[in-house]
């Protein structure tokens, strides 16, 4: 029993064995047979016609086109959230309240200085405040009397004077006192005129403007506490809650038209002169496969600029989002077609070679290679349009497949 058993595993072993040999000798037969002659196994492609693209791949981020960033104008608390993250909100729509107590103060304050220095302009403008107007206006018809009588006792005395009936020293009198009256008078509208001198009015002039100044940055403020959707759009951030604290410049709210956004590219800077604007940009998002969105340049770089470990130019476009599908600030893909030829001649990129600055192909005629010349235009990362030198539907070889160098005249076989 055990010597039948020894037996059959060697026999198992032996079989193993001439498996192997068998699998050995057939790959040396058939790598004579391709090599036989100095046939070169081959594999090839056709040229063909179909559409090229010259293409720029890099990535971008998604940026609002209209764009709208409320920040808190004082250090006061959030009162009321009338919105929520994501919310479309129409123009004028009251989104956020917040605490108003002490900027109502503050503009009823400077209400106050406003019309107080008011006042003090209407008192120059009409010579002093009202008392002080009426009494120096009594004071003016009082003086106005004053010298009609004088001078109409002057007159009187002159007239007696001449009928020797008043002596000279009465009418001198008379006189004297013509002036003094006439001298009070002048003084009285004299003061009625310059009520206020120059540094005055200019004094009360300049607190006139701090205070409108100071009441209008107090309206200000009480608008920003209150704050309204300036267009159609939508919440997309809100990093407050109600009756959270807020400091001055603190960001309570952003909103945008999404219906068409911004896609910002980071182009290389070896690309960057293969800019134009008008050429076509494709958008996708990882987290939206088989979704595609389309645009054209709208810029080119100005400038190059240092972004992470990458020198880039930025070139922007806007793209259509009207189901709002692409939110602000995500990373997409960006691919920006820079040439597109449609119907042309093409071979796969590992078909054309180069020597001393010619550009040619192996083309397959009758089982042999044959060098030709060509020209070529656009070239991607696995074409090249071939504008001249080779016809439709010509065979060209793309390497051997035991790595033997290929060269014109050199007989090939194509292996599928």
């Amino acid at each position: 029993m055990a010597l039948q058993e020894t037996h059959s595993g060697l026999l198992g072993r032996h079989r193993w064995l001439l498996w192997t040999a068998g699998i050995v000798a057939g790959v040396v037969v058939l790598a004579s047979f391709m090599s036989h002659g100095d046939v070169v196994p081959v594999q090839a492609a056709t040229v063909e016609r179909s559409t090229i693209r010259s293409v720029i791949s890099t990535n971008g981020k998604v940026e609002p086109l209209h764009n709208f960033e409320a920040h808190a104008p004082v250090g006061t608390t959030v009162k009321r959230l009338l919105v929520k993250e994501g919310d479309h909100v129409k123009r004028g729509q009251l989104l956020l309240r917040l605490d108003d107590a002490e900027a109502r103060s503050e503009a009823a304050r400077a209400l106050a200085q406003l019309r107080a220095s008011q006042a003090e302009i209407s008192a120059i403008q009409s010579g002093g405040n009202r008392e002080e107007v009426l009494t120096l206006q009594a004071q003016l018809a009082k003086a106005r009397t004053a010298r009609d009588t004088a001078e109409r006792t002057l007159e009187a005395l002159e007239h007696l004077q001449q009928q020797g009936a008043a002596s000279s020293g009465e009418v001198a009198l008379a006189r004297d006192q013509v002036k003094s009256s006439n001298a009070d008078l002048l003084l009285l509208e004299q003061k009625q005129k310059d009520r206020y001198s120059r540094p005055e009015i200019v004094q009360v002039q300049s607190q006139q403007s701090q205070a409108q100044a100071a009441y209008a940055a107090a309206q200000d403020v009480l608008s920003q506490l209150n704050i309204r959707a300036p267009f159609d759009g939508v919440v997309y951030s809100l990093p407050v809650h109600q009756g959270a604290y807020v400091n001055s410049g603190d960001l309570v709210l952003q909103a945008a038209d999404l219906s068409r956004v911004l896609v910002r590219a980071f182009v290389d800077e070896p690309d960057v002169g293969r800019l134009m604007p008008g050429q076509l940009i494709e958008v996708t998002w990882d987290a939206m496969p088989g979704r595609r969105w389309q645009s054209e340049i709208t810029n080119i770089p100005a400038t190059v600029k240092l972004h992470g470990t990458r020198n880039v130019g930025e070139t922007t476009c806007a793209v259509d989002n009207r189901d709002f599908a692409l939110l602000p600030n995500v990373n997409v893909s960006v691919t920006i077609v820079t040439e597109e030829h449609r119907d042309v001649l093409t071979v796969p990129r590992e078909a054309v070679r180069s020597d001393a600055g010619k550009i040619y192909v192996y083309q397959i005629v009758n089982d042999q290679l044959q060098r030709r010349d060509i020209e070529t235009s656009v070239s991607n990362l696995t074409q090249v349009e071939v504008t001249g030198g080779i016809q439709v539907n010509a065979a060209v070889a793309l390497t051997s497949l035991n790595s033997k160098p290929l060269h014109d005249g050199l007989a090939v076989r194509v292996i599928h």
